[in-house]
């Protein structure tokens, strides 16, 4: 499968990108812990079925030292007890903060106040961004058929 975009070769799109990635750096050096950071990215990617974030977010964690248990897991998060309740309230958060079309209140209270709970204030708002910045990342690959198996983790970073 080839991408149907380049995005990196189109001078208005690279542009923009700069400014994306710049977003991700600053997220991957917020408060947030790193194995939650991965863990939300991918499963907002599995959720969006963007197969380039999700090739990309497993391999990172992977990288990081993540279990194969775990990574293999996520989707199936409510039923593993693999996952801190900290990692379980970030990943309610970003399943509803994703799934905002399908559930028309958007991110209800008990989840925020789950999340909320857990996670101090720099850490929840980069834990929203991040949901955020991920679902927009998906869109951009999803979109332009980005192709996935080939990514080195470290690539983007």
């Amino acid at each position: 499968m080839d991408a149907r975009l380049n995005y990196f070769a189109d001078p208005t799109a690279a542009k923009a990108l700069k400014h994306l990635m710049s977003a991700g750096k600053a997220l991957k050096e917020s408060p947030l812990p790193a194995a939650t950071q991965e863990l939300v990215a991918l499963r907002v990617s599995q959720i969006n079925g963007c197969a380039l974030c999700i090739d990309m977010h497993t391999k990172e964690a992977a990288a990081a030292g993540e279990t194969a248990v775990r990574l293999h897991l996520v989707a199936a998060w409510r039923e593993a007890t693999v996952f801190t309740e900290a990692e379980r309230a970030a990943l309610e958060l970003a399943e509803q903060g994703t799934r905002v079309a399908d559930a028309a209140g958007g991110v209800d209270d008990e989840v925020w106040a789950r999340a909320a709970k857990h996670y101090e204030e720099e850490q929840l708002t980069a834990l929203v961004v991040l949901v955020a910045f991920m679902n927009t990342a998906n869109r951009l690959n999803i979109i332009a058929r980005q192709p996935a198996g080939d990514y080195e983790a470290g690539q983007f970073h």
